[in-house]
């Protein structure tokens, strides 16, 4: 069993993810849970919706192993050409 130190704290933007999943990107859903950021395994293209924004933006040409520091509540399907990306929350 892990024991977990900071179970107690407060959870906040800046603090590490507590959760992480993978992004099937979709061009009509978004996310499940905003994220804090996205990690990006194959590069490419990462077009996204921010959480408070009404407008997609294109993050062109990540390289491999990126990380994204955007709160993020869509990626999109068009637009994507990166892929093994990951969700942290």
């Amino acid at each position: 069993m892990t024991t977990d130190l900071f179970a107690a704290a407060a959870d906040s933007p800046m603090a590490p993810a507590e959760r992480c999943f993978t992004v099937s990107p979709s061009d009509s859903l978004a996310l499940p849970i905003a994220t804090k950021a996205l990690f990006v395994g194959t590069g490419g293209d990462v077009k996204l919706r921010s959480v408070n924004s009404s407008e997609d933006v294109v993050f062109r040409n990540l390289p491999d192993a990126a990380v994204i520091d955007v709160r993020v509540s869509a990626v999109r399907a068009t637009g994507t050409t990166a892929s093994d990306i990951v969700a942290l929350a």
